[in-house]
């Protein structure tokens, strides 16, 4: 079917910011005067499809009044923004289950990831709502995880497959996200609930560090609409090669190289080496597309197809973020290419 046909009709037309990388897919109201709302309720099921094909649709131009109507998107276009649960990321509650992005410092970068992959229970879908643009710069960049997958080289890409990934946490109230903010309570035996749940291995600690926390998890997820590969892990987010010098820098002031907040490593528990974190991050970058906020954008991201990220910014910004359609590891992992557990 051409969905494209189907969308454009009247002051409603389609297309993208860079022809030979086709994401994110623009819907734009030319006369700036239609309501998202009454729009998207008569082409809902025509949007999710073009996120499927596309990885994610930026819908611009429209009538959005608040945030309210950013959540009432979130609902027409799937069954409803999700609470946020095993944070990484400083965010502020705005109301309900709709949050700010983050709340990272504005001169540093978010290297692109997708949301939670490394959850059992993970979300299918991110939305983000651009209700002020950042003077400079502030771009939420996209990649398609399908075509990051074809460029990891074959031997690494064999590699991860067979061993997986593990994911290392070191919760102090140092840096990062303090154990409490990460699981939303204050009662260690809940923390232990929810890790037992979910297949993390914990160490309450003494000193700085008060709890450890492991995870392995593959690198590989089949999507359950489109039955395509998407490399859906966060071994090159979490990895501490991935943050900047300054940051690296001063993390290394304040901890040792096992008890950085996070890090990462392959399932047995070998390191990754310079070059193979460089190529994971180079099969990320080759796919980035980047366009310019403007005020009352929606994004919605097929969050297994596109990952996504953030750019340094001047001025005031202000994105809010919404999560929607669970989904369970169990459910999408490639069963031709399961790791060993732990």
């Amino acid at each position: 079917m051409d969905y494209l046909a189907l969308l454009n009709q009247g002051s409603v037309t389609t297309s993208f910011f860079d022809q030979n990388k086709p994401l994110p897919l623009v819907i734009t109201d030319t006369s700036n005067s239609i309501s998202l709302i009454e729009w998207a309720s008569n082409n809902s099921e025509v949007i999710k499809q073009c996120v499927f094909k596309y990885g994610a649709v930026l819908c611009r131009g429209f009538v959005v009044k608040s945030h309210k109507d950013f959540e009432r998107y979130i609902r027409l276009t799937s069954a409803g923004a999700l609470p946020y649960h095993e944070r990484s990321s400083p965010r502020e509650q705005v109301e309900g289950n709709i949050y700010t992005s983050t709340s990272q410092r504005a001169d540093q970068s978010i290297f692109l990831h997708n949301e939670q992959s490394y959850n059992l229970n993970f979300s299918r879908n991110i939305y983000f709502y651009c209700e002020v643009p950042a003077a400079v710069g502030g771009e939420t960049p996209l990649a398609d995880t399908r075509k990051i997958l074809e460029r990891i080289p074959e031997p690494l890409k064999l590699k991860l497959v067979e061993k997986g990934y593990q994911y290392q946490r070191n919760f102090s109230e140092l840096f990062g996200l303090t154990w409490q903010e990460a699981y939303q309570t204050r009662d260690r035996n809940e923390v232990e609930s929810y890790c037992t749940q979910n297949d993390i291995q914990f160490e309450w600690a003494d000193g700085d560090i008060e709890l450890r926390t492991r995870q392995k998890r593959a690198v590989i997820a089949i999507h359950p609409f489109t039955k395509e590969r998407c490399w859906f892990n966060h071994c090159t987010f979490f990895n501490f090669k991935t943050l900047s010098e300054q940051v690296q820098s001063s993390l290394s002031a304040i901890f040792d190289m096992k008890n950085v907040p996070n890090q990462t490593c392959f399932g047995d528990g070998t390191p990754f080496s310079h070059s193979e974190i460089i190529q994971l991050q180079q099969a990320y970058l080759a796919e980035k597309v980047s366009f310019k906020w403007e005020s009352s954008d929606v994004l919605m991201v097929d969050n297994m197809l596109s990952s996504h990220g953030r750019e340094p910014f001047q001025g005031n910004r202000r994105v809010l973020t919404g999560l929607s359609e669970p989904t369970l590891w169990s459910d999408v992992q490639d069963k031709e290419m399961m790791v060993l557990e732990i």
